[in-house]
């Protein structure tokens, strides 16, 4: 299948360049224009994306050619580009920053030739001038396969420093395609793990990526940057979709679980998620966890439980005091439990439910922030105690990608399943695996992490199941038999 969805990717020389600004401002500005604008990240980032629905009214997804690998970086993007005019790729720190020892793996560059896509370099322009022309030139160069179609000069103080700006780039040859001045308005707060979510400050949220789009407006040539999009190359691949990897991915093999006795520890949430579509009606209800302090997780993982036969509902921790009626299963994925510690504490009766859950048998999915929820405590507050160990904030930051392999058979994946993951943390859990560990590091260093007790996996990995998709399968058919 040939495909030419008009697409560009924003990127930068460094982080902190203005790429999530000019992302985010160019997809509300075309949407303003009433295009159908297709958001995507570079990376394993889940906050950026939920700026980016904001912007576009359609859902955020990554692009990662670590965690999915190369050959799914065209069909995830084609998916979440059916039915839209333009695509808006974002990228991750510099252009070709990628995963560490591995070139150009994972990189915003390597994204944009697999995208066959133009690129627009977004350059901090606040300390220099005529050394612009050399800044762009090296990025230009460095690798002729990637098209850097056009340049936008950020935080530019004065017309004389544009001036000086635009003498120096016509040397290069690189058209500039915006000029924006420096906005207060248009930041948005960070902590301890990067920007604030979207979900968090709705409201304030809401305003910065309008000021976004009027600085983007007024700044840039959106006829041009339209242009440099329809100038993207054809993919000649087809269109991720949930059912037909499904269909093509190893049945599962899963024993029937047997519940052990243990001590139970101590209107978002209306929202629905994908409904099953097995006309079979053997279905099952999927709890996902949502809300201001879930609010990390791929828009293709609610895809592929529902082409496996679940109905998806996302529940609130911080408001709900039940499970959604039914509910068989449960997935907890990432966000910030740690900021919001004394309300999920408070909420004693859905601990309670989550607890008895997970003793019964039943599978559960719980990634960094879900693993911190499920421990006995966070911060000295009591949480779920479905396992025996306790959590707490660190100084040390943990951050990268990793090889792993499935050291246990758990709801998830049988042992020996490999999968590439990220870890992104500021907190220790303590101990760090259980009797069984949910996984074995094989990079950058060898070690064991996580839990698998019962039908938990809980660990501070997270991955990307479009890489495994059997892994959504054997999570809904545990559903069944549990």
């Amino acid at each position: 299948m040939t495909s030419a969805v008009p697409r560009l990717v924003v990127a930068a020389p460094s982080s902190g360049s203005g790429k999530t600004t000019v992302a985010t401002g160019l997809m509300a500005a075309l949407a303003g224009r009433g295009l159908a604008v297709s958001p995507h990240k570079v990376g394993p980032d889940y906050i950026d994306p939920g700026y980016h629905a904001l912007a576009t009214g359609r859902v955020g997804r990554n692009l990662d050619a670590y965690l999915c690998g190369p050959e799914l970086v065209g069909p995830l993007f084609l998916h979440g580009a059916r039915g839209c005019d333009i695509a808006v790729v974002e990228g991750v720190m510099g252009l070709y920053d990628g995963a560490a020892g591995e070139g150009e793996l994972a990189s915003t560059a390597q994204v944009a030739k697999l995208l066959r896509a133009p690129v627009v370099l977004v350059v901090d322009a606040s300390s220099q001038s005529r050394s612009v022309a050399a800044l762009v030139h090296g990025f230009v160069s460095w690798d002729p396969e990637v098209r850097v179609g056009g340049v936008i000069l950020n935080k530019v103080g004065s017309d004389r420093h544009e001036a000086l700006l635009r003498e120096a780039l016509d040397l290069v040859g690189v058209p500039v395609l915006g000029v924006l001045r420096r906005a207060p308005q248009v930041d948005v707060p960070s902590r301890h793990l990067g920007l604030v979510p979207v979900a968090e400050r709705r409201g304030a949220a809401v305003d910065a990526v309008a000021a976004m789009a009027a600085q983007v407006s007024d700044g840039c040539d959106l006829e041009a940057l339209a242009g440099l999009a329809r100038s993207a190359g054809a993919l000649e691949c087809a269109a991720w979709d949930a059912d037909e990897v499904l269909r093509s991915s190893p049945p599962p093999s899963l024993p029937v679980p047997t519940p052990r006795a243990a001590a139970p520890g101590p209107p978002l949430s209306a929202l629905n998620g994908p409904r099953p579509r097995t006309p079979d009606g053997l279905g099952r209800r999927v709890a996902v966890a949502g809300g201001a302090a879930f609010t990390f997780s791929y828009a293709e993982h609610a895809e592929l439980l529902a082409a496996a036969g679940a109905e998806v509902v996302v529940f609130d921790p911080l408001r709900d005091e039940e499970l959604p009626e039914g509910t068989a299963g449960l997935v907890v994925g990432g966000g910030f439990p740690e900021v919001y510690a004394s309300e999920l504490s408070a909420n004693e009766p859905l601990r309670k439910a989550v607890s008895e859950l997970a003793l019964s048998g039943a599978p559960v999915a719980a990634e960094c922030a879900g693993l911190l929820y499920l421990c006995r405590e966070l911060d000295g507050l009591p949480m779920c105690g479905v396992l025996d160990a306790t959590a707490r904030m660190s100084e040390r930051l943990t951050l990268g990608y990793r090889d792993a392999v499935a050291v246990s058979d758990s709801a998830l994946a049988t042992a020996g399943t490999r999968m590439r993951g990220h870890e992104f943390h500021r907190t220790v859990v303590e101990p760090g695996a259980g009797a069984a560990p949910a996984w074995g590091m094989r990079a950058p260093e060898r070690r064991v992490e996580g839990f698998v007790e019962r039908g938990v996996h809980a660990s501070y990995l997270h991955t990307h199941w479009a890489s495994e998709p059997g892994v959504a399968r054997r999570f809904v058919e545990r559903c069944r038999t549990s």
